[in-house]
Order: C-alpha cells, then sequence, then structure tokens
C-alpha cells in the first residue's frame, strides 16, 4: 500500500480555562508525540486550547492577549517537523476573534477566523469575538486543506467556501459540549456539509469539564459521501490518528480506532462524574465531602464522587435527626463501607435543640412561626453547617446532592440541602436519577436495594413522603419537561393530556423559585436546557400564562 498523502493526528485533549503557560506545554507534548508515535504531518487541537473554554470575561483582560501571543512564540519555537493546528483568541487591534493558527518549522503559516458565533444556549460568543471572514486553503503533504470552528460546520457557508478555495478535507477545531442526543448532531449536520460540497472532513472536540459545562470530545472523520471513518472515544482523552489517501482520484479516510456510541444512561453517568473530577481537580481542591441520607439522591451523588476522585478523596458525613429512620442510617453507611469511603455520623439533634431553644425565647418568633417548614428547615441547615464546616477542615468540596425536580419547584432548603461548591445531579430529573442508579448497581454496584424501592423522603417531620409536597415524579418530571426544556405554556401541556390543577400548581412553583436556583451550586449540565449559563429569567416577574 502506498504511503498516505497527509497524518493527521486529532489531539482530544483537556485544557483548563486561564492556564496558559500549562495549556503550551501539553500542546508542545502532544505534538512530539503525534510526530514520533505516529508519523503525523498534523496534529489539530480543538477550539481555543491555548486558553481553555470558554473564558467568559476573562477575554475583556488585555494582559491574557499578551500571555497568548507569547504562548504561541513559545510554541513555534520549541516545535519541528509538524504542523500544528492551535485554537486561540485573536486580537487586532479593537477587534477581537475566536481563531486558530497553522504553525510550522516556527512560522505562523495560516490564520482562520471563526464565522458564525453561537449566540444561544450555554453560549455567548457576540458579547466578546467578531465573526471572521471568508477564508482560503493550504496544501500540508498532498492535500489542499481548509479549516472551520464548531459553529461554522453548523451553515453551509464556509464548507461551501472551502470548497471553491479548493480544498479537498475541511478540519473543524471545536469545543462542543455535551447533552444528551449531541453526538449525533455532530455528526448529522458534519455529514450534511460533506455530501453537500463532496468534500472529507475532520473533526477535532474538546474533552473535560469547566463549571457547568462538560465536553465529551468523540471526535470523528469522514469521508466525502458522509461515511464514518473514525470515531474517538467518549470523555476521554487520546491522540487519535488518521490516514488520508487518493484512491482512483478520490481521497480516501482510514483509522484504527472504531468506538461505538454509549448508551444514553451511561453517557450521562460518565458525564456526571467527568463534571465532578474536572470541577474539583481545577479547584485545587482536596477531594469532595457529601452527606449521605440514605436516600437515592445522596446515594448516586456518592457513587459518582467515588467514581470520579477515588474513594480514598471523598468523605461522607451521616447527619440522623429524631425523623431519621434506621433503615436510612444502616443503608447510608453499607453505601460507604461498599465504596471504601470514610464516614463519620453525627446526629444533629443537639444543635436543632438549640435553634428551636433560641427562636422560642425571641419576641419575634411565636409557636405557629416554628412549626411545620421552619422545623423542618433548621434541620437541613444544621446539616448545612456541619458539611461546610467538614469543607473547611479537610480541603474538600462539598457537593449537594438535589436534582433537577426539587430544584425546578423550589422543593429545598436555602443553605440547607442546597449548601456545596458542585451539584452533579442539578440538571438531572429525579425518574433519571433512579435510572443511573440502577445503571450503577447493575456496572459495578453496591447501592442498596432499599434505597432504589423505598418512597422518597426528606424524613424532615414524621412519615413525610415527598409526594405529600409534590406531585409523583413520573407526573411531574414530564411536565417539568415540558414547561422547562420545551417552553410550551401551562395550556400546551394541558392539550397534551395532562390535569390542568396539577400543571398550573407546578409552573407556580416553577416561577416562584427562581430566587432559590439563583443561589443553588453549579452542576454538569447533560440536558439540551439546564439552570445557569442558558437560563436567564427576572427573579420578580408579574408575567403568567
Amino acid at each position: 500500500m502506498t504511503d498516505p498523502e497527509l497524518r493527521i493526528v486529532l489531539a482530544q485533549l483537556d485544557f483548563a480555562v486561564g492556564a496558559l503557560e500549562a495549556n503550551a506545554e501539553r500542546i508542545v507534548e502532544a505534538a512530539a508525540e503525534a510526530r514520533e508515535r505516529h508519523r503525523a504531518d498534523l496534529v489539530a487541537f480543538p477550539e481555543l486550547c491555548l486558553t481553555g473554554y470558554p473564558l467568559d470575561d476573562l477575554l475583556l483582560r488585555p494582559a491574557l492577549h499578551e500571555q497568548v501571543e507569547r504562548c504561541l512564540d513559545r510554541i513555534c519555537a520549541r516545535t519541528r517537523g509538524i504542523h500544528l493546528l492551535v485554537g486561540h483568541p485573536e486580537r487586532d487591534e479593537d477587534a477581537l476573534f475566536n481563531a486558530c493558527t497553522l504553525l510550522h518549522n516556527g512560522r505562523r503559516l495560516f490564520r482562520y477566523r471563526k464565522r458564525h458565533l453561537p449566540n444561544y444556549g450555554v453560549f455567548d460568543e457576540q458579547r466578546h469575538f467578531r465573526p471572521g471572514e471568508r477564508s482560503g486553503s493550504i496544501r500540508i503533504g498532498g492535500i489542499r486543506c481548509a479549516f472551520g470552528i464548531c459553529e461554522d460546520i453548523w451553515h453551509p457557508g464556509p464548507a461551501r467556501e472551502a470548497r471553491e478555495a479548493g480544498a479537498e478535507l475541511l478540519i473543524d477545531v471545536n469545543a462542543s459540549p455535551f447533552h444528551v442526543g449531541k453526538a449525533a448532531e455532530r455528526i448529522r449536520h458534519l455529514r450534511d456539509r460533506c455530501r453537500e460540497q463532496e468534500i472529507a472532513a475532520a473533526y477535532v472536540n474538546l474533552v473535560g469539564g469547566q463549571d457547568e459545562l462538560v465536553f465529551d470530545g468523540a471526535s470523528f472523520a469522514m469521508d466525502a459521501q458522509g461515511e464514518l471513518c473514525l470515531q474517538a472515544p467518549w470523555f476521554r482523552e487520546g491522540l487519535f490518528a488518521l490516514e488520508c489517501r487518493r484512491e482512483n482520484g478520490a481521497l480516501r479516510l482510514a483509522s484504527s480506532c472504531p468506538h461505538e456510541p454509549l448508551a444514553e444512561t451511561e453517557a450521562i453517568y460518565r458525564a456526571l462524574t467527568l463534571g465532578v473530577r474536572d470541577y474539583v481537580r481545577k479547584s485545587a481542591a482536596a477531594g469532595a465531602m457529601v452527606g449521605v441520607s440514605g436516600g437515592v439522591d445522596s446515594a448516586l451523588t456518592l457513587c459518582v464522587a467515588a467514581d470520579a476522585l477515588g474513594p480514598e478523596r471523598v468523605g461522607a458525613l451521616l447527619m440522623p435527626s429524631r425523623h431519621t429512620a434506621d433503615m436510612s442510617v444502616e443503608d447510608a453507611r453499607a453505601l460507604a463501607e461498599s465504596l471504601g469511603v470514610e464516614h463519620r455520623t453525627i446526629s444533629i439533634e443537639p444543635m436543632f435543640q438549640a435553634f428551636c431553644a433560641a427562636l422560642q425565647a425571641s419576641p419575634a418568633a411565636g409557636e405557629e412561626e416554628t412549626e411545620d417548614t421552619t422545623l423542618e428547615n433548621l434541620q437541613a441547615r444544621c446539616r448545612g453547617v456541619l458539611l461546610m464546616a467538614y469543607s473547611n477542615r479537610t480541603g474538600r468540596l462539598v457537593l449537594a446532592t438535589g436534582n433537577k425536580s426539587e430544584a425546578a419547584v423550589g422543593y429545598a432548603t436555602l443553605y440547607g440541602d442546597t449548601a456545596g461548591a458542585y451539584a452533579p445531579l442539578k440538571d438531572v430529573f429525579k425518574t433519571r436519577v433512579y435510572e443511573l442508579a440502577r445503571w450503577r448497581n447493575g456496572a459495578r454496584g453496591p447501592i442498596p436495594q432499599r434505597i432504589l424501592e423505598r418512597a422518597p423522603s426528606a424524613e424532615l417531620r414524621p412519615n413525610q413522603a415527598d409526594e405529600d409536597s409534590l406531585p409523583p415524579y413520573s407526573v411531574l418530571d414530564p411536565i417539568l419537561q415540558r414547561y422547562l426544556e420545551r417552553d410550551q405554556s401551562p395550556a400546551e401541556i394541558v392539550k397534551a393530556g395532562y390535569d390542568e390543577t396539577t400543571v398550573r400548581r407546578v409552573a407556580a412553583l416553577v416561577d416562584r423559585s427562581e430566587y432559590k436556583r439563583r443561589q443553588m451550586a453549579p452542576g454538569a449540565r447533560v440536558s439540551q436546557r439546564s439552570f445557569g449559563r442558558e437560563r436567564r429569567y427576572p427573579l420578580c416577574s408579574a408575567y403568567r400564562e
């Protein structure tokens, strides 16, 4: 077989936001490995790899752009014998661009500026960047190549212009965050571009967690007929090689790393673990603390933390009250022991009694005020104080255990169960929590079966069940999905067959809980509409549907 005309390595790596020196070193090391191990002519890195993504208002700092230039010069000086396609912000007088530059043997050969700047969902690029103009192509090895950046492939124009410039191969560099179904969307859009323009394409994506976003990697390549020729793994770093050859005048792509798509539940679980791992790592924290109650949310959170960080870096705190069932303590302890997680039990009863005594002594707090939710919230806040104290003592970040269903309707106590630095399940509905817990048990165990079978309860009053305050989660979650993720009005949801009284009650709970969500910890985004970067509703609003 003849030698390929171009050997490419897709560098699917995790780059930390703001760590320019470390990222530059990683680029140099990856280029050397791509050259020596894979004999590559070109190594392509993800979008804004030099700075990490997203930078948000770090882009407003002039010193950052000076450091970008110094790091690019350093990369040029330290790499030889291979082309590097490096993503970075580019400042040009008073304009700022999302760019990638082709480097080779100490020179900057070619530059491409992103044409289409997303300004929806989690993206806010038009706040900082200016769109680039039409670009051309350049020959690398025996192949004429053109470049794109992320959103550009979702539009026909850049690929058409690349083909008009004589390109045979389009290389698209990306920082495309994960949500359920996103990998299939990327493949569909790139396949459309390949078939429309009869051009082959390679897509390299970032991997890793950054605040609320998780990047799944899943880089790939396809030929001009839209046939998949390379599929890199999901949620894993690596250098993935692609060979380009001409056969009968057509460009053929080949790779030795085929990977099957992940099932949806496993993909979500891996996104959650990667989100926790990188949030703790990039915060330079010692590990994680989890308040474990014997319920499914805290059980799943503890499993995610142990899988992400290793059990030796995770602590569990059991904080029973007078309303905590014996089986809850037993199951929480059994789970921690099965995972090999350090755990301690501290009753909240003495501090709860002290708060009650103080409130009864206060003229502003009558007997009626200290009943019901006041006492329930006090218990949750006692636990929040203990968790944060252990966080201070150990250097471990507290992981809040609440889920998306609870966050949506405000079924959570501010400064209590919402206390924490990161909330792994914040974008996971309760029904999905059970799916993930069952999947984790099937894969590795060891969540006690009673946790998966018991009716969910906050255990803040005698015989309490979540369904005393909320519709069943099998009813609640589909309503929330329609109202939050599909922007359907209550009237539209009722037309879909849901009870009107229930729908309007749920919508009212969502609307009046905005202030709570604004104060909650960030969490990994796994749906197409999460709480956080992409939800911008007023805290006070008289609008009703």
